[in-house]
């Protein structure tokens, strides 16, 4: 099995093939990771595209101006109004497929405004084992995925990030807000707006990792299992709960499976006989 630097310069090799590249850039680790290494291989034909929409935490663009700003990278941000997306509201099983479709075709137009040949999004080895119906956009439209590409996973992205010296290397994994919500369940902005803030709650308390699961109005939060003695504790409960009915949920509650990546896909999955 080939090692991590091994993967790197194959990483590499395929960025300097494509002359010129725009990043689908939303200052996770692993975007982060492939623009920097990108700017560095092509300096100013590497660029960023972040597209600005209401499924993305404020805190999440603040992040990937100021990450651009201190690497020197030209970064340009698209508008995404998700809720003109015809589907996108209803919230079915190829959700993701539909709107990433939207949003890459926008940063695609972007990207070619400013004469960038190719467009490329983060998507590591890791990825091919869960549900991830946004990688049928990423086929269709021909947008490369370079880290998954070369091999690499999402601990040996990490491991390279720290070497570089990037503060990303330890940020916990993020996906968009839309993921959060059952499937069938109509996502409106309201709904959004409530889950960011109050993911935002629990990472002013310190759980680092942190999402709410949204079925109906339940919330359904998952942090790390180390956390639980945490939440549990009186006054801490309190809080979260009544900070979390005061967005509007009736029932506050913790999955004691704990934070589990593509929560919201086991009902596709075949049932085990």
């Amino acid at each position: 099995m080939d090692n991590v630097y091994e993967k790197k310069e194959r990483l590499e090799e395929i960025i300097k093939g494509l002359g010129s590249v725009a990043v689908a850039f939303s200052s996770g680790v692993d975007s982060s990771f492939l623009l920097k290494t990108a700017h560095d291989l092509l300096g100013g034909n590497a660029v960023a595209v972040t597209a600005r929409s209401c499924v993305f935490p404020t805190r999440e663009l603040e992040e990937a101006r100021a990450f651009c700003a201190a690497e020197g990278i030209r970064h340009t941000v698209v508008n995404a109004d998700v809720f003109a997306i015809e589907g996108f509201a209803g919230n079915p099983p190829d959700r993701c497929y539909i709107c990433k479709k939207n949003l890459l075709t926008k940063i695609m137009k972007a990207a070619g405004e400013i004469g960038i040949g190719s467009v490329a999004e983060g998507s590591n080895a890791d990825d091919a084992g869960d549900y991830r119906p946004g990688m049928r956009a990423v086929a269709e439209l021909g947008v490369r995925s370079p880290l998954k590409e070369a091999g690499l996973t999402k601990a040996e992205i990490r491991l390279l990030s720290k070497e570089l010296g990037l503060q990303t290397w330890d940020k916990p994994p993020y996906a968009c807000l839309a993921t959060r919500f059952v499937y069938g369940e109509t996502i409106t902005e309201g709904k959004l707006a409530a889950v960011e803030q109050a993911e935002q709650k629990l990472m002013e308390l310190g759980f680092r990792q942190a999402r709410v699961r949204v079925h109906g109005n339940i919330a359904r939060i998952e942090i790390a299992p180390e956390g639980f003695e945490k939440i549990a504790q009186p006054e801490t409960a309190a809080e979260v709960n009544a900070f979390l009915q005061r967005l509007g949920f009736l029932y506050v509650t913790l999955d004691l499976g704990g934070y589990v990546t593509g929560s919201m896909n086991k009902p596709l999955q075949k049932p085990r006989p």
